[in-house]
């Protein structure tokens, strides 16, 4: 058993992120503003400490004590960062760099760092991207990430922060809140749901890498119980995946057709984000993940029956 805390734990990621700790018997604590009045998480054998993570006080209550910490709270998406890029800057990243000398000074065993494999790399040419290609972002949800990633390097060298930078592709499962615009299969289904208008950025040809989130926690969950040998794993499906053709698999599972309405692709966005996986898979094993047809089954299933 360890000490676990979540940062983020009422967030899509940190909630699923936060039940499988508890299940695994990890003494967890669970961090987060818990703004929406509700909590993600199902599980009550554990410690809920609402905190404001602008605050380093709060941070620093949280961080004592701790063996493991799981950053998992981010302030922008890809989607709203681009409108006011200064403010990834003003609390993401200043407010990871503030956690990150918090864990150093406070000797934990281990940081997990949720980064993105989605924007981290850039467009670049390949069919897929190893944890050792160039870091290219053009959009400032990427840059940030990449910058809290390259602090990591920094505390580690100065201060000796054992931490690991998770380039997670694309997520997906029920509970993702789609108030926050990321993820075309949480948001279309969402939509599907209230009869909204389905929307399609570009002419459907972006192709990305998508996990479902159960897939994706179980990763990181025996990432907990070893002693990983890198500080950056790439995680993800390793399968690319076109947005016409998660529409199409949508309309499969849903059992319905559905109008789509074309916006252009925003500049930031790139044509081709695939992880290659192999480093996680030749370190901690190959998985059996549900299908992409599956996983959106799995959460539409979640979905319309909660």
């Amino acid at each position: 058993m360890a000490r676990c805390l979540v940062i983020g734990a009422n967030g899509f990621l940190g909630s699923r992120l936060t039940d499988a700790l508890v299940a695994a018997d990890h003494e967890v604590t669970a961090f987060d503003r818990f703004s929406r009045g509700t909590r993600a998480f199902s599980s009550t054998d554990l410690t809920v400490v609402p905190g404001d993570f602008l605050s380093v006080a709060d941070l620093a209550a949280a961080v004592s004590g701790q063996d493991y910490v799981f950053h998992f709270l981010s302030t922008t998406t890809p989607a709203t960062v681009d409108a006011d890029p200064t403010i990834d800057l003003r609390t993401n990243v200043q407010q990871s760099v503030e956690l990150l000398a918090l864990c150093a000074r406070a000797g934990i065993h281990r940081l997990f760092y949720a980064s993105s494999g989605g924007a981290i790399y850039g467009p670049q040419p390949g069919a897929t991207f190893v944890e050792d290609a160039p870091a290219a972002p053009v959009s400032p949800y990427g840059i940030g990430k990449l910058a809290v990633e390259r602090y990591i390097d920094y505390y580690a060298a100065t201060a000796g922060l054992a931490a690991v930078s998770l380039r997670i592709s694309n997520p997906y499962g029920a509970n993702a809140n789609p108030s926050k615009r990321q993820g075309v299969i949480p948001i279309t289904l969402n939509r599907i749901l209230r009869a909204e208008p389905i929307v399609q950025l570009g002419d459907g040809s972006m192709i990305r890498d998508y996990i479902h989130v159960d897939d994706l926690i179980r990763r990181i969950l025996r990432m907990v119980d070893s002693e990983p040998r890198h500080r950056v794993y790439n995680l993800g499906s390793g399968q690319g995946t076109s947005v016409a053709e998660v529409l199409a698999t949508v309309r499969d599972v849903v059992g319905r057709d559905f109008p789509v309405r074309t916006d252009p692709k925003p500049a930031t966005f790139v044509d081709h984000v695939v992880l290659d996986v192999s480093r996680f898979v030749d370190e901690f094993g190959a998985d059996d993940d549900l299908s992409l047809t599956e996983g959106i089954a799995r959460t539409w299933m979640e979905m319309t029956t909660a």
